[in-house]
């Protein structure tokens, strides 16, 4: 197990057919004869529908069925389904219906008022063209504020949830008593996922069972929800998920295109399909992020932290999706204080409705939100109270001392240490040649700053995950696992998992996910889960399938159980030469008919979920000309624990980082005051290119775990977590010196030349 056990940069088996176009997603897959599907939609953001009329596109050509809200009835269930947010006084969240089919009125411009299904695409889209569609426009409500015209009877003032927690009197209290207090305004802009695959999945009836495709991050939940919501029983809807072209959060819930395609497919006894286009995705996918925030920090004579107090508006969009309620409230408490030693507070978070498309979980999901509020929160204090950045975090870092430490919200970090990874990452990133590298961009006519965000996260998910080993017979062992990968590489580190644990030869193991047919129950992905729980699981049902082998062990090697151990794959007789390998033994048990044995399956639990941290250190060259903002150099170090596979653990860092830095300087969803998508094409939303991002020096220092058997941490989130604010960090610090007090994300040329041009003299001469 030399070159494919754990912590071995083993190539990624999936790679050959991902580089080599050989992939098979939804549209590969989608059966030739299946229908389409076409969606009208509403052309704006908020109206009383005072007439649909659908009747030329029923007896348009090609045409199989027509669907509106009123033909859902007895059939479909019009109702999508979502978590509801528990409140400090014992009610809950706001639940206003969102419909899959729009039913009296629209919320927002895409919302979908008729599914067309046709023989074709163009059929159903030629179709589309006939609708008549009047309806009488109401005021929208579009800023991410309270108030305002009001979408739903259920929220007055548009105000889904007013959640908190802490102590407002103690905190308070502390502020008064504060040598120095701080006080900082923050928006944290709406992005779009744009995942390079949209959202598509296809339903067809098999055998008089329905079976639905779909490019999501786990089938369970969706299998539930289809048998709920058509009236089915479970074991007659199959769910698959076949390789999946990105996810990140936001393909972790089911949308209504599902179950519209679900009901066709049912209806008309044929497959029926459906793919969004670039700019239907732009205009219907959850988005992300979205909230405005004031922070406070409240600081003793020696710079020391007393309290903080963090007050946030989170936008919702148009109706609550599935995790909407929990992600900026719930979520993002799990690590509002960072990873600073503080035990006062107060996190009040309002929950709004707008007329925009809903928001929900993307990468992080309320942690880097909340990371990047303490992170700007703690180096405005540095600046505004005359310290240095990094030594203003340093008298506040939690001292290894204190872990396990029970942070103000109740979580548990269970061990860490974090000024060495300070240290660590303030000498990879050269921090102290900074000056040096400021000085020579200067001469270069370039603004050159210098930012730093201490982050910290928490695992989310399930704790539970289900593996099932089966030695196949074609001389294959099929692994079978409960996550869902959306290209992270789980088909080879949970392959390296079982060789290490079983020497079961890494090139026999086949990977097999995503089918609620071969796969009882599962969590899926997401919350940097999978891998914690995916391969602690792998090792609990490794160990438990050694120990149903080892009397068929005993028979073949005619020793007791107490003379045998058990390595490399082998059984062997302590102190001789004599072995018999699983794979070997697994042949005698299928010649004599112990069929039993050939599978085995377990559910593990971990004890809890774990805590990566690490320092993220940015550095921006600005062109006070132009604005342009460039992010030039990138250090990180992080503490991930045990790693699995070090060179895929680097590449979701390096990605994660890409998608924090992309907001931070150029992704920004924008809608005009009608509610208007006015970013719907890449032409209009910018994403990061090659050239926007440098080189990335990744680090890791480990201190393994105690919550779960390996040691493991979770990667998948982490970079994003960290990178916007130290990117924004640098920015500010680029600019300090010419004036400009506040920047805000994202950091545009026009931006940033705007706040360079507007800052006054009298304070840059400060």
């Amino acid at each position: 197990m030399k070159n494919f056990g754990v912590s071995q940069s083993a190539v990624r088996k999936e790679d050959t057919r991902f580089l080599t176009g050989t992939g098979r997603y939804i549209d590969d897959l989608a059966p030739e004869d299946a229908a389409h599907v076409v969606f009208f939609r509403s052309p704006v953001a908020h109206a009383k529908i005072t007439e649909l009329d659908v009747s030329a596109a029923r007896e348009a050509e090609g045409v199989l069925a027509v669907y509106t809200a009123g033909d859902l009835a007895g059939k479909l269930v019009n109702e999508m389904d979502f978590d509801r947010l528990s409140l400090p006084d014992g009610s809950k969240g706001a639940a206003p219906v969102r419909p899959m089919l729009a039913e009296g009125r629209v919320c927002f411009a895409g919302e979908a008022l008729v599914a067309i299904v046709a023989e074709t695409r163009l059929a159903g889209l030629d179709a589309a063209e006939s609708i008549i569609f009047d309806f009488e426009e109401l005021n929208p409500h579009t800023a991410t504020a309270p108030g305002g015209p009001e979408i739903h009877p259920e929220a007055p003032e548009n105000v889904c949830f007013d959640w908190y927690y802490g102590e407002a009197k103690a905190t308070d209290a502390a502020f008064d008593k504060a040598a120095h207090t701080v006080s900082l305004d923050l928006v944290d802009n709406r992005i779009i996922c744009n995942a390079m695959e949209p959202r598509a999945c296809f339903s067809e009836m098999v055998d008089g069972r329905l079976h639905h495709a779909v490019n999501g991050q786990g089938v369970w939940g969706t299998k539930a929800a289809l048998a709920d919501k058509l009236g089915m029983k479970k074991e007659d809807v199959r769910v698959t998920t076949p390789d999946v072209g990105g996810g990140f959060g936001m393909k972790s819930f089911d949308y209504p295109e599902q179950f519209l395609v679900s009901l066709a497919a049912k209806e008309l006894n044929r497959p029926v399909r459906w793919s969004a286009d670039r700019g239907e995705s732009m205009l219907t996918d959850n988005g992300g992020r979205d909230l405005t925030t004031v922070a406070e920090a409240a600081f003793d004579a020696d710079m020391k932290l007393q309290a903080v107090r963090i007050n946030s508006v989170a936008n919702l969009g148009a109706y609550c999706s599935k995790f909407a309620q929990a992600i900026q409230s719930e979520l993002a408490l799990k690590v509002v204080t960072g990873v600073y030693d503080i035990q006062t507070g107060y996190f009040g978070v309002k929950g709004v409705f707008t007329n925009t498309t809903p928001i929900d979980a993307y990468r992080g999901a309320g942690r880097p939100e909340a990371i990047y509020v303490i992170e700007r929160l703690m180096d405005t204090a540095a600046r505004e109270l005359g310290v240095d950045p990094f030594e203003l975090r340093r008298r506040n870092l939690i001292p290894a001392e204190k872990f396990p430490y029970t942070t103000f919200s109740g979580q548990v970090y269970d061990v860490g240490n974090l000024n060495h990874v300070l240290d660590r990452c303030m000498e990879e990133a050269d921090v102290a040649g900074f000056a040096a590298r400021r000085a020579a961009a200067a001469k270069a006519g370039k603004l050159r700053g210098i930012g730093l965000s201490y982050y910290i996260e928490s695992i989310l998910g399930d704790k539970n995950e289900t593996t099932k080993i089966e030695f196949a017979e074609d001389g294959m062992v099929n692994l079978y696992a409960g996550t869902q990968s959306n290209g992270q590489g789980h088909e080879t580190v949970f392959a390296q998992v079982l060789a290490a644990r079983s020497g079961i030869p890494y090139d026999k193991i086949r990977y097999v996910q995503g089918d609620s047919d071969r796969i009882e129950k599962g969590g899926g992905t997401g919350g940097s889960r999978s891998g914690t729980t995916q391969s602690n699981s792998i090792n609990a049902t490794t160990d438990l399938m050694i120990e149903r082998f080892k009397p068929l062990a005993e028979e073949e090697l005619e020793v007791a159980a107490a003379d045998i151990v058990f390595e490399d794959g082998a059984f062997a007789v302590a102190g001789t030469d004599k072995t018999v390998t699983l794979m070997d033994l697994a042949g005698r048990a299928r010649e004599k008919g112990m069929t039993d044995l050939l599978a085995t399956k377990h559910e593990h639990t971990i004890r809890a979920g774990a805590f990566p941290y690490g320092a993220h250190i940015a550095e921006v060259e600005v062109d006070p000309d132009t604005g342009v903002t460039k992010c030039v150099k990138y250090t990180v170090v992080d503490d991930f624990g045990v790693l699995l596979n070090p060179m895929i653990v680097e590449g979701q860092v390096h990605g994660g980082i890409a998608q924090g830095l992309g907001q931070a300087l150029v992704e920004n969803c924008v809608y005009d005051e009608s509610g208007q998508l006015l970013t719907g094409t890449f032409m209009d939303y910018a994403m990061p290119r090659a050239d926007d991002l440098p080189m990335i020096a990744f680090s890791t220092e480990l201190v393994p775990s105690t919550t779960n058997e390996i040691g493991m941490k979770g990667c998948g989130e982490a970079g994003t977590v960290g990178a916007m604010a130290s990117v924004t960090n640098a920015a500010l610090d680029a600019v300090w010196d010419r004036g400009v007090r506040h920047v805000d994300m994202p950091i545009t040329p026009v931006r940033m030349w705007g706040w360079l041009n507007a800052a006054t003299p009298a304070v840059a001469a400060e």
